[in-house]
């Protein structure tokens, strides 16, 4: 289904549920029979991967319905009632942002999105550690660079040798080896197996010797931070994230080596699909030729959504590398660096001070301002760049999904309406996305903090400050 190109994006609520208006719900993309598509692949095949900051194996409920309280986004307010709102803003967000919890630094933007007016500035242009806001940024230079379609490709070629063949990674986050068929979109390697040996059994052949190639990354493949249960080392070709265990989400020890798990996975279904795998699977060049089977991973916009749902590292990672190859840079931690901040700056967001030092937010050497998160959402809502939308939809929302699920959740005047992306790491939290505000205007919000010395009591002042932004008119 194409993606919407309208911008009246964001839905509002109820406080017992989930409201969606008339007038937002056939507006807000990308939908499937009613369905976000993130959400329906997550549904479909396990899809919910873990995040950087929040742990929780649980997969959610649905979340009940009432009937809409909104009308539909309007083309922003007036030049006076626009300054008289800002001023209220301004008196309701000050003393919020005065908060202790919230650590000695501080700063924040709001910016009506039809107008482009900006509503509330404090520090906006000052260079922060965003922690896992730099998602955004990194979900806007994926869609502008490969658009909300794109599939990434994992491929079994022939081999250089006879008697060979060579499971080539593309890169794909979304990649599994679950047994258990999905029933949505997403790479699979039992389905890949299944076109595999039928391509074999029909040229004669019942033995071959495995190889598998994951170069079409480089540069380092361990993160700066290290070993660390809430990132896998960055391949080209892994399933399931390298998690040993059936989890799906949350922090996890990982394998050393996802591509040889993966490999030997491959061969295992392979095995019980009966092709004799000879030996152990090693890493290996394609020879020429055609592929014997492809399998493609869930759309890009989908990936957008599920890693800013669940704030997840490792696609993270993934769509920045996607992002440097795209641009023709090399696909390592510097290549996505230059290639994320120059598509970026091509969308005309200004990136002054900016530094993508990852994709995910971990490392603390990312620079990025208030001001920057702001600019990304509202070039997102614009009616000229519908292939950023999944930027907007893939927010998880207040009280509901994804990160924000217990957060200014149950009677906040938050709940439902703020559809924002976390970040947390020791000493630093932030929160940015969006809000439908009491006049029907479609506001974007940053707000980054650092050198706070409770995390929970800043995470609540930062949900406070979301919860004024959407109650002031």
């Amino acid at each position: 289904m194409p993606y919407v190109k309208t911008w009246q994006l964001i839905a509002g609520s109820a406080v017992s549920g989930l409201a969606l208006s008339v007038a937002l719900v056939a507006a807000a993309g990308p939908w499937d029979s009613g369905q976000r598509k993130a959400e329906r692949d997550r549904a479909a095949s396990w899809g919910r991967t873990g995040g950087a900051d929040h742990g929780g194996d649980a997969l959610p409920e649905a979340a009940p319905s009432a009937p809409g309280v909104l009308g539909a986004v309007g083309p922003g307010a007036p030049r006076k009632e626009a300054a008289a709102a800002s001023e209220g803003l301004a008196a309701a967000l000050r003393p919020l942002l005065a908060d202790p919890a919230l650590g000695s630094v501080r700063t924040a933007s709001v910016v009506d999105t039809a107008t482009g007016q900006v509503l509330y500035e404090s520090g906006a242009r000052d260079a922060m550690t965003p922690a896992s806001t730099v998602k955004i940024a990194t979900a806007a230079a994926a869609l502008a660079a490969l658009g909300p379609e794109h599939r990434i490709r994992t491929t079994v070629m022939p081999g250089a040798k006879a008697g060979e063949i060579v499971l080539v990674g593309g890169g794909d986050p979304s990649l599994t080896a679950k047994k258990k068929a999905p029933a949505g979109s997403g790479g699979s390697l039992v389905a890949l197996a299944a076109d595999t040996a039928q391509a074999l059994k029909a040229a004669g052949t019942e033995s071959v010797r495995l190889g598998y190639d994951d170069s079409l990354y480089s540069g380092p493949a361990r993160h700066p931070i290290g070993v660390n249960p809430n990132i896998a080392v960055v391949t080209a070709l892994a399933a399931d994230e390298g998690r040993p265990d059936d989890s799906v989400s949350g922090p996890v020890d990982r394998v050393e080596d996802p591509a040889g798990a993966a490999a030997r996975a491959f061969g295992a279904l392979l095995a019980e699909r009966g092709v004799k795998v000879i030996g152990e699977p090693v890493r290996a060049k394609a020879g020429g030729g055609d592929p014997l089977a492809v399998t493609l991973s869930t759309p890009l916009g989908g990936l957008v959504e599920r890693m800013l749902t669940n704030s997840d590292n490792d696609i993270a990672e993934a769509l920045a590398r996607q992002t440097a190859l795209a641009a023709g840079q090399p696909g390592s931690f510097e290549g996505a660096e230059k290639a994320v901040g120059a598509k970026l700056a091509g969308l005309g967001v200004d990136v002054s001070g900016a530094r993508f030092a990852d994709g995910s937010g971990l490392n603390r050497a990312d620079r990025v301002s208030a001001g920057l998160l702001t600019g990304i959402l509202a070039k997102a809502a614009e009616p000229g760049h519908p292939e950023l939308r999944p930027v907007l939809t893939g927010l998880p929302v207040a009280g509901f999904t994804g990160t924000l699920r217990a957060r200014n959740a149950g009677t906040s005047p938050a709940a439902g309406l703020v559809r924002a992306k976390t970040g947390t790491l020791t000493g630093v939290n932030s929160l940015s996305g969006t809000v439908v505000d009491p006049g029907g205007r479609l506001l974007a919000f940053a707000f980054l903090t650092a050198n706070s010395a409770d995390g929970a009591a800043a995470e609540k002042g930062l949900d406070k400050l979301a919860a004024a932004v959407a109650s002031t008119s």
